[in-house]
């Protein structure tokens, strides 16, 4: 990163401070007494677009959990358990741009590690900050409570640096301002966590490398390699513009190189059909004229896998290609017709890969350079058939999934329901499982927010997620599709929901296993402990904060519930069980689970 020291005055550019010159004396500079650790850390955050830390105090971070509440832009936001909390940075991340979460020493690390990991896989930028030990006992060979009986302080360290950027142990005040600056700096241009631990009684002393007000935060901006980008486009144009129905298709590194804007500039120049992979959703405008669904192989939004497979040319932006991703590695996706655009680096078909060419200027170049071009557009036009509806279901019969993801999506108005589930107001988080499939054939209004952690796939994610998203985007209301199995492992945090006055709308399924596990390969370890899900909310509710509860098993029940939930319960935390049968799933999950077993299930290679 860079600072600009000499006659600054800050100003707010997206979740960034920048400093520019003015001709005027900073006041930031004029200081009378040394800032602390604490300050400058707490500062920091805040300059960078933080506004919640999510915690769980230990005794190795106190001291520097009273620095970060002493900040008046900082609210601590404590959890029930350090998974949580590292849950929570991830879907604070996903909506503001950045997150943080404050533990304490190893026991409280490695518990957030796993949450962590999760950061990494999806490319957001949470600083992960750990109480450490005093820094006299570095060195000395003394053992110390919340490790594992060894002298060595390092085992939390080697852990964290196969899933974070950077590592910063400030434990000597000399060079912690480099230390935080270099870790915080490095997580925003790279698009991942970075990890800090800092000495348990270092936070409240005041040293002179510490402004009592930091210099604003200042981070050059990617330009690219303009030679590279010219060959790149002019090759893309070459090879788009001889295509005769050619695609384009959105994935989720999108996020990371904040490309969505020049990604429908490029499809509303060229005139391509427009898909989005499966953990791309929500990154690209599902109003969009072109849009024609989600690309997910053989499990595509009808119409959509076909359109983009008999494709003559296809150009993937931002994509992962894994085994969930790709299906069981069963797409028909041939290298010779693809152009694969990473955040920094656009690979044509067999030929070029040109390195150092950015996404954002390579959608935006090679928008001027494309001839429009609306064939497949109008062949799926063509072949397009509108999906049917779930069989009407009779008096009293048990509510089927279809039948509850009918009613997300409807317009209750019809119902003389107060107002839509999903709008430009809502964000929809749908957990590890089923709510996969059924959540991605939501046709998201403009504006929907929409998360889900598909490369790293833990259950139980989004609880945190959840809370951490709403306590970020207090402008939308949640709606959360979450498993009976995944809400068992992160359930305790529904309690911070309550405490920070969340309204969110928790959809429960209640199905009495790991239905996903079972589609992939089935056997009794797949089967819960079913739990009175309505009584333990209320309990955990215990008549503090704003909560409300039903237990659903038909239709008719669901639209009261949704009914309420939307209407005079709209302010509060509302919790929505519903019972379906244990077989009741998406078609879509029995052909993905089918085909992902397979592709675990592949005997050794002849050696």
């Amino acid at each position: 990163h860079r600072v600009i020291l000499k006659n600054s005055k800050p100003i707010k550019t997206h979740n960034f401070t920048f400093a520019m010159e003015d001709g005027k004396t900073s006041p930031l500079i004029k200081t009378t007494s040394p800032g602390t650790l604490g300050r400058h850390l707490a500062r920091r955050l805040v300059q960078i677009g933080v506004k919640d830390v999510f915690s769980v105090p230990g005794d190795f971070n106190l001291t520097l959990l009273d620095h970060l509440i002493a900040e008046p832009e900082l609210n601590l936001v404590g959890c029930c358990n350090e998974l949580n909390a590292g849950y929570a940075a991830d879907g604070y991340a996903r909506a503001k741009g950045v997150g943080a979460c404050v533990v304490t020493f190893t026991v409280g690390g490695l518990s957030v590690l796993n949450a962590i990991a999760g950061a990494y896989s999806e490319n957001l930028p949470v600083i992960c900050i750990v109480g450490g030990p005093n820094s006299n006992d570095y060195g000395t060979n003394r053992i110390l409570h919340h490790t594992i009986g060894l002298p060595d302080f390092s085992q939390e360290l080697r852990c964290f640096q196969t899933v974070t950027c950077f590592q910063a142990v400030v434990n000597n005040l000399d060079d912690a301002h480099q230390l935080i600056d270099t870790a915080i700096s490095t997580a925003l241009k790279e698009g991942k966590p970075a990890y800090i631990s800092i000495s348990c009684n270092l936070p409240g002393i005041p040293h002179p490398i510490f402004f009592r007000e930091p210099v604003p935060f200042y981070l050059a901006p990617k330009v690219s390699n303009q030679l590279g980008l010219e060959a790149a486009v002019d090759a893309a144009a070459e090879f788009l513009n001889k295509a005769v129905k050619p695609v384009i298709v959105g994935g989720p590194k999108l996020r990371v190189a904040k490309a969505q804007k020049a990604f429908v500039e490029l499809a509303d120049a060229c005139g391509f059909p427009m898909a989005v992979m499966p953990s791309g959703k929500g990154l690209v405008p599902e109003h969009h004229p072109h849009f024609i669904g989600t690309y997910w192989g053989a499990v595509s939004t009808s119409f959509c896998g076909e359109i983009v497979e008999s494709a003559d040319a296809y150009v993937f932006v931002g994509p992962i290609f894994n085994d969930y991703s790709s299906v069981g590695y069963s797409l028909l996706i041939k290298k010779e017709k693809s152009i694969i655009v990473q955040p920094n680096r656009v690979t044509i078909g067999n030929g070029p890969s040109l390195g150092w060419v950015f996404m954002t200027d390579f959608l935006s170049a090679l928008a001027k350079k494309l001839k429009k071009n609306t064939t497949a557009v109008e062949n799926y036009r063509r072949i397009f058939v509108p999906p049917g509806h779930p069989v009407k279901s009779v008096k009293d019969e048990p509510l089927r999934v279809n039948i509850l993801f009918k009613h997300i999506q409807a317009s209750h108005k019809k119902l003389n329901i107060c107002q839509d589930m999903l709008s430009e107001d809502t964000a929809v988080i749908a957990e590890t499982g089923d709510s996969w499939f059924n959540c991605q054939k939501l046709h998201l209004p403009e504006n929907c927010g929409f998360e889900f952690q598909m490369q790293y796939g833990s259950i139980g994610w989004s609880v945190g997620a959840t809370l951490g998203y709403a306590q970020a985007a207090k402008d939308k209301r949640v709606i959360a599709c979450i498993g009976d199995g995944s809400f068992q492992v992160t359930a305790q945090d529904v309690s911070t929901m309550i405490r920070c006055n969340q309204k969110t709308i928790i959809i429960l399924i209640n199905n009495g296993g790991y239905t996903i596990e079972v589609e992939i390969h089935d056997g009794p370890y797949n089967v819960i402990k079913n739990w009175n899900y309505t009584g333990l909310v209320e309990a955990i509710h215990n008549g503090e904060g704003k909560c409300w509860t039903a237990k659903v098993r038909t239709e008719e029940e669901l639209i009261e519930a949704i009914a309420t939930a939307t209407g005079e319960q709209k302010d509060s935390l509302c919790f929505i069980e519903v019972i379906v049968h244990k077989d009741d799933t998406s078609k879509e999950l029995l052909e993905w689970g089918s085909r992902v077993s397979s592709a675990n299930s592949r005997p050794p290679n002849p050696q």
